[in-house]
């Protein structure tokens, strides 16, 4: 990685483009396995702006290295084509009343807003309210890996998805 940046810089490449790849690089390609990579590929670009070259090189150089060397997953990738796909498909469907806000008493008499579940309401953090559209129901478009933060994150939403069963098999108390 540190020698495909130092031949890129060197050949005349514009450093901020470079920016822009690492930037697209640590969302696509890395993603939710290591969050921190967008953070570090954004502030690169931020220090290569503001310090010009050639001292930007570092920032890249270090941004690089970062990157080459985070946990990989394109699931957040995955998900906006898997979402994008129905959006071109469904894009007409309207977003349920219960996640309309509601600020005026006409949209309150419509039922906007009407058994909106509110999750700090809830014990665990957790409703069971669905925010798709009807045609959507249950769909999931994020599959997060097991590799880097993405187990975390899998692990919750598995934790998650286990209180909802479990309340609607009525095991469970909300």
């Amino acid at each position: 990685a540190v020698y495909w940046l130092a031949r890129m810089l060197e050949a005349g490449e514009d450093p901020l483009f470079i920016a822009r790849r690492l930037v697209r690089f640590a969302s696509e390609d890395i993603g939710n396995a290591d969050p921190q990579a967008l953070t570090v590929a954004v502030a690169a670009k931020e220090a290569t702006h503001f310090i010009g070259m050639p001292e930007g090189n570092t920032a890249l150089t270090q941004a690089a290295i970062y990157l080459a060397t985070a946990p990989k997953s394109n699931a957040v990738y995955q998900a906006y084509q898997r979402a994008a796909h129905d959006a071109h498909r469904d894009r007409a469907e309207p977003v349920p009343l219960h996640l309309r806000n509601a600020p005026t008493a006409l949209m309150k008499q419509l039922d906007y807003g009407r058994d909106y579940e509110y999750a700090h309401d809830d014990r665990e953090g957790v409703t069971g309210m669905e925010c798709l559209p009807p045609s959507l129901a249950g769909r999931r478009y994020y599959a997060p890996t097991e590799r880097g933060f993405e187990r975390e994150i899998k692990r919750r939403l598995d934790g998650w998805a286990t209180i909802k069963r479990e309340r609607t098999s009525g095991r469970g108390n909300g």
